[in-house]
């Protein structure tokens, strides 16, 4: 009577095959989801310096409590808010945590863009979300 199944050879090869496999799409795909947090991190800043130039616009100061004007989001998902705010002053700012820890970006009244940590440098001119751009 023949015996069907798989030989031990044939099961580690599969084996080794699928962790190969794995070792080059985890990379990647952990690189695509934090580029997906960093843009939704960045719209937010944008979205924050419009909220306070509104809030400028309709109360004359930049001031208004602990939240530091209007617009501005209490956190993004792997991103924390910050804002430090005068009467006509502001930086709104976005400082990543777990997967994006690397990563912290920012903008103030005049509309300076500055990256302060990223993998890929510093700057104070611009956004750095990769090593190309800027």
């Amino acid at each position: 009577m023949k015996q069907s199944g798989f030989t031990l050879i044939e099961v580690m090869i599969t084996v080794a095959i699928i962790g190969i496999l794995a070792a080059i799409a985890l990379p990647s795909y952990s690189r695509y989801v934090a580029r997906s947090k960093v843009a939704d991190a960045i719209g937010n800043l944008s979205n924050a310096k419009s909220g306070m130039e509104q809030f400028f616009q309709d109360n004359g100061t930049y001031l208004s409590g602990a939240n530091c004007g209007a617009g501005t989001p209490a956190s993004t998902d792997g991103f924390d808010f910050g804002c430090t705010a005068t009467a006509t002053t502001y930086s709104v700012t976005m400082t990543g945590s777990g997967s994006v820890s690397a990563y912290k970006y920012s903008i103030d009244n005049f509309g300076t863009k500055a990256t302060l940590a990223s993998p890929f440098g510093t700057s104070t001119t611009c956004w750095l979300i990769s090593s190309t751009n800027c």
